[in-house]
């Protein structure tokens, strides 16, 4: 089974490993601070899903520490000065808030010349023209890639888990970032209560007809975090949680869904092992990446 990895397309485009560099803009999110709700996602932490992102630094800072933590990872054969990264704005929702501030923080991160692309994570609901117009010049620049947390196209779910949007309100957004130019990269949660294989096969299907093509897609697999509501209603009323030879299984049926030019930029995710409630397995990154490479060269063959 074939598919284009993140880290194929990057080594492809820029000719080098390229690394991510998580940060924070210091947004909250519309389904924390009351404009929405005040619960957030039942699936989110406390960090916001960017429970690796340096906090209380500013962008200088932030950027000296992040490529600190990653550049222990490369080999000292290649320079400083060739190595590459993506910014990444990961935690809560990064176009929510002070429109102007964030435009100068965007802007600015772009201005590193190591840093050769910009990806931010946001809600469809949370994305105005006067935003979208600017990341759309700041394209023309460097890369830009912007990341929508659907989960899931089923309503029902999206209730359960309070999404807080409608599925009218993510394609609204989709269009007008398609339109101005813009990759846009979604995440899809595999595992939430109650649904089932062909519910999940459903979003991966209707992923693959939009319009223009997607660009790129996250599967993450579904972490029950301490702290959360989620956790709550597991430990109350526990429902099936994925083995990793059942969830190897499930993602490889989800890439043969997808379209070949889709980029697939993640296959299962990370969750802080010191919040990790279930399931377990997911604690152990190489036994599971080995095990899911092992699953897609079996069902390639």
């Amino acid at each position: 089974m074939e598919y284009i990895s993140l880290s194929d397309y990057l080594k492809n485009k820029y000719g080098t490993k390229v690394y991510k560099l998580s940060l924070t803009s210091g947004c909250t999110c519309p389904n924390r601070d009351g404009t929405i709700s005040t619960g957030g996602c039942i699936f989110c932490s406390e960090g916001g899903s960017g429970d690796f992102a340096a906090k209380g630094m500013n962008l200088a800072e932030q950027i000296c520490y992040a490529r600190e933590l990653v550049d222990k990872k490369i080999s000292s054969k290649i320079p400083l000065e060739e190595r590459k990264y993506i910014a990444y704005f990961q935690s809560f929702t990064n176009t929510y808030g002070d429109q102007e501030r964030l435009m100068r923080l965007f802007s600015e991160v772009l201005s590193y010349p190591e840093i050769v692309g910009l990806s931010i994570g946001t809600r469809p609901d949370c994305l105005s023209d006067e935003m979208i117009e600017h990341l759309s010049k700041l394209n023309l620049e460097k890369e830009v890639w912007v990341e929508l947390g659907l989960q899931t196209i089923h309503e029902n779910t999206s209730t359960l888990i309070n999404r807080g949007y409608l599925l009218q309100v993510f394609e609204d957004a989709y269009k007008r970032l398609t339109d101005a130019g813009l990759k846009v990269v979604v995440h899809v949660i595999l595992g939430l209560p109650g649904e089932s294989k062909s519910d999940i096969i459903d979003t991966i299907d209707y992923l693959a007809k939009l319009t223009p093509r997607l660009f790129g897609v996250k599967l993450q697999l579904l972490h029950i975090l301490m702290g959360t509501k989620l956790a709550d209603m597991y430990q109350s009323q526990p429902f099936h949680i994925y083995e990793l030879d059942e969830y190897c299984e499930l993602v490889c049926e989800c890439l043969r869904h997808l379209p070949p030019e889709t980029v697939v930029h993640r296959l299962t995710g990370d969750g802080p092992k010191r919040l990790l409630i279930a399931p377990l397995w997911s604690g152990n990154k190489k036994v599971v990446m080995n095990t899911m490479r092992e699953a897609i060269k079996k069902a390639h063959r």
